[in-house]
């Protein structure tokens, strides 16, 4: 939620802290300590922790582009999730998941556009991964885990569907079955160039409700978009332990 400069990071080999904001991985539990100050136009305090329980470890590393410039790292596509944040309402529990995206290249030099989603199904999870390259080539990968986290991959996904544009107009789609309209059912984050959402969606029949992103880099390649990320992020480049 902050920037800041490298006077404030530490970092161990079970421990990631950048101020005073920390992750911490137990050996079976990755506990989340927060302690930000979030963005404008809703200024305030926001402290407690997150503690993500993994079902169970993927080794799976998916390129996103055909260098391997691009990965994306399904840590635990299926874990159980507690939030217990400082505030009326903001503590709940359910089905989560942890992930994360690594790259030697900025994300706009090589895409226009991708879509990202991953929904409880079954006794594991589902995740679908689309995007546009700038070379005219496309990523479109879907991923099946078990409860123990093996993957499985899809040699025929379901097909793309386009659902609603975003509040600011950031194109949707998700995978879907040939006869179910997916739609949002929650929204999550709305930006210029960037969508994150709950979904409703059906594969093979089931019905499920996951987490779905769109990012436009198109977008966010504008010089006029740009500077606006420097206003909604706070910066302490001073801050020191």
């Amino acid at each position: 939620m902050t920037d800041r400069g490298t006077s404030a990071l530490r970092q161990s080999r079970d421990t990631f802290q950048v101020g005073p904001s920390r992750m911490h991985w137990t050996g079976d539990q990755l506990i989340i300590d927060i302690n930000e100050v979030s963005s404008p136009p809703l200024i305030s305090r926001v402290r407690g922790q997150v503690r993500v329980t993994p079902k169970a470890i993927t080794g799976v590393e998916l390129p996103l582009s055909n260098d391997g410039a691009h990965i994306w790292r399904p840590f635990a596509p299926t874990s159980h999730i507690e939030v217990d944040l400082e505030g009326a309402g903001w503590q709940w529990e359910g089905h989560g998941y942890f992930d994360a995206n690594f790259g030697t290249r900025a994300l706009e030099q090589d895409f226009s556009y991708w879509t990202w989603g991953r929904y409880p199904h079954k006794d594991g999870s589902v995740c679908f991964y689309d995007a546009d390259r700038l070379d005219g080539s496309h990523l479109g990968v879907g991923l099946k885990f078990d409860a123990m986290g093996n993957p499985t991959v899809m040699e025929t996904p379901p097909p793309r569907k386009k659902f609603k544009r975003s509040g600011w107009q950031v194109a949707r789609e998700t995978r879907a079955d040939a006869c179910f309209q997916p739609h949002q059912v929650q929204n999550m984050l709305d930006a210029p160039f960037y969508s994150r959402s709950m979904v409703r969606t059906q594969f093979a029949g089931e019905e499920t409700v996951g987490v779905h992103e769109a990012l436009d880099l198109t977008r966010f390649r504008s010089p006029l978009l740009k500077p606006m990320l420097a206003v909604r992020v706070p910066r302490r480049p001073g801050w020191k332990f």
